[in-house]
């Protein structure tokens, strides 16, 4: 199965530059996986496609300002820094522009050296391990300093931060939004729960290799990265509860998706746990947890739209993607949605 096998032409004013005003408001495309039909609706009806017998899987992570603004000590070089994971307190693994700028030893300056980091180690791919110095607390630092690190294809800057987090966020540490939940409001979640659906949170932080692309031809020579994990006790029993009444599980997301195939035993059950994954799902994989998905329109050729492809069936899933391009959707972050029933 070759990386090409997953292209698709994108005119780039498809590309959705800034979130529309109404979260819910967004189109939402019905792809019926066992057909292939199409049905063309707005987010907010996706409670008239819930079940009281269903669950509702979100994922609720936090996105941090993870992108920083420096300059080096001794140069006075502009240096960009985005946080990928935290090792310790005051240890980061980061991607660093420009790479060649950041040779362990150099020190770079934050907010006029309310925020100093200098350079430990070169890891894998070129990331650098930054251990910063600071006094406070390193979160309200970061806070004030940092910028949400919205993906390259946006080139806007966003006013409200909050409009790149999903309303239910909580647990801090991603460094991007699982964006197929921007599109939910309170009061959709609430009156989807007054249905009978229930909702049950895990987490699931989402790194940057969200957005690198596949650079292999062969797809199974892709290596993902690493991502961590969280299920608690109670979301493992509604999910659990709703399987062995013979309603839905549906995720909301691929993040959501990953957590519960990553964790999920032969009969799709789950249990409380943590830990990382590197789940890379293609098609020809065996879902053993969802039924359903709610998720945004990816980029050509990523991993993400092998996942969807995995589930739909790649022929389906290009054709979607194909009336999608001719019926005007917006893609990626701040784009429509699709519902793979």
């Amino acid at each position: 199965m070759k990386t090409s096998d997953f292209y698709y032409d994108l005119p780039e004013e498809l590309i959705a530059q800034d979130p529309l005003t109404d979260r819910s408001s967004s189109r939402l495309m019905i792809l019926d996986k066992e057909t292939g039909d199409i049905r063309h609706k707005i987010f907010k009806d996706i409670i008239d496609e819930l079940n009281p017998e269903d669950c509702l899987v979100i994922n609720d992570t936090k996105v941090i300002p993870a992108r920083l603004h420096g300059v080096k000590e001794d140069t006075g070089a502009h240096i960009e820094v985005l946080l990928l994971k935290r090792k310790s307190d005051s240890v980061w693994e980061t991607l660093v522009k420009p790479g060649k700028k950041a040779r362990p030893g150099a020190r770079i300056s934050f907010g006029d050296g309310l925020l100093v980091g200098e350079v430990m180690e070169v890891v894998e791919e070129g990331n650098r391990l930054i251990r910063f110095e600071y006094d406070g607390i390193f979160e309200e630092i970061l806070d004030q300093l940092g910028e949400m690190p919205l993906p390259p294809y946006i080139s806007h800057k966003l006013q409200d931060k909050n409009r790149y987090q999903t309303v239910y966020a909580k647990h801090e540490g991603s460094a991007a939004a699982p964006t197929a939940g921007l599109h939910f409001t309170e009061e959709l979640l609430d009156a989807i729960q007054k249905k009978g659906v229930r909702i049950a949170r895990v987490t699931l932080h989402v790194g940057l290799g969200t957005f690198r692309p596949v650079k292999v031809e062969d797809v199974n020579d892709h290596h993902m990265h690493s991502e961590f994990y969280m299920i608690g006790q109670e979301a493992a029993d509604i999910i659990n509860d709703t399987k062995r009444r013979g309603g839905r599980v549906i995720s909301v997301g691929t993040t959501s998706t990953r957590t519960l195939e990553s964790v999920a035993d032969e009969q799709g059950f789950v249990r409380e746990t943590s830990g990382w994954t590197e789940i890379f799902i293609y098609p020809g994989y065996r879902f053993k947890c969802i039924d359903a998905l709610i998720t945004n329109f990816h980029l050509p050729e990523s991993t993400l739209l092998m996942l969807v492809s995995a589930l739909a069936g790649k022929e389906a899933i290009l054709n979607a993607y194909e009336t999608a391009v001719k019926e005007g959707y917006r893609f990626f972050s701040f784009g429509d949605a699709m519902f793979i029933e």
